[in-house]
């Protein structure tokens, strides 16, 4: 068995957090096994001050990560799914998906209990065009605005007092010991999660046939239906950060149930709609309602934005 085995990770402390997680689950199965980290640096961790949506989305935080899995440097990368392109690299895959945590975005505040309470002109702050279009649909009296940074630097932004509130991800908060700060979890069918929010990715090279066995029990067979039939459908409609979408599958009683919105950026057009089937058809159920989306003028708000 492989002796020595380097993930490779970015530097915030979210991404410390999951690269650890994953290093002592290894280390656990495996205790002749030593794991170590080796930290890499992203362009999305570089540019800091201007939004995702305008230079490039997700492939920001995996592209310099996956340089590293291709040429060998590293055995294996650890991620937020939700930050994974729906289109890999050539001789790159995601080998296991781990068990969902809290799927559901968090509002964070020190003036406010509820997102309800907020008043008119309030200041929120969110680095998701998803969030960001679903929230003025319901509100659009409010004042959001874009927030960028780690998770820690996205929470001293607010207790500096530039905003009312923020909204983040409830999975990193709680991941990250900072539980305590979020006075509301929103309901999944009030504000749609991101693609494959909760769960972390394990991603190798394809030939790496002795790592990916080494990594196969970390993967939850639940959890990576859902989030197959979720990004069959981003990858149907071809929406990355650029556009407000937001997909959330579940399984309850041998039953999927898929739930999605694409939205104009403003939150003025919003598009919903769900779908039931077999897991085991996970794929095609999630393009199935990407296509019946499109068609109900999904389409048109894409080609509106794109």
């Amino acid at each position: 068995m492989k002796k020595i085995i380097t993930i490779g990770t970015r530097k915030s402390l979210l991404a410390l957090w999951q690269s650890n997680y994953i290093k002592d689950c290894l280390e656990k199965k495996y205790p002749d096994c030593e794991v170590r980290l080796q930290k890499i640096v992203t362009k999305g961790d570089k540019i800091l001050d201007v939004p995702l949506s305008k230079i490039g989305g997700k492939g920001l935080f995996t592209k310099e990560i996956e340089t590293a899995l291709l040429e060998g440097e590293v055995d294996l990368a650890v991620h937020s799914l939700k930050d994974m392109p729906t289109k890999l690299p050539d001789g790159l895959c995601l080998t296991a998906i781990t068990r969902r945590a809290v799927v559901g975005d968090a509002f964070v505040s020190n003036k406010y209990h509820t997102f309800a309470e907020m008043p008119a002109g309030a200041v929120l702050g969110t680095s998701s065009l998803r969030r960001k279009a679903q929230l003025l649909a319901r509100r659009p009296d409010l004042d959001i605005r874009d927030l960028r940074g780690n998770v820690d630097t996205r929470l001293r932004k607010l207790d500096e007092g530039r905003y009312d509130a923020i909204i983040l991800a409830a999975a990193g908060l709680t991941r990250l010991g900072y539980g305590d700060r979020i006075k509301e979890t929103l309901p999944c069918d009030f504000c749609i999660p991101a693609v494959g929010q909760g769960a972390l990715a394990i991603e190798c090279r394809s030939d790496n046939t002795e790592v990916r066995a080494l990594l196969e029990f970390l993967n939850h067979p639940e959890t990576k239906s859902c989030t197959d039939a979720e990004r069959a459908f981003l990858g149907l409609v071809e929406g990355g950060c650029q556009v407000p979408i937001g997909v959330h599958a579940d399984i309850a009683n041998d039953t999927m149930h898929i739930t999605a919105i694409i939205a104009s950026l403003d939150g003025s057009t919003l598009i919903r709609d769900e779908i039931d089937g077999d897991p085991a058809d996970a794929i095609v159920l999630g393009k199935t309602l990407g296509n019946r989306m499109l068609e109900k003028g999904g389409r048109d708000i894409l080609d509106a934005i794109l």
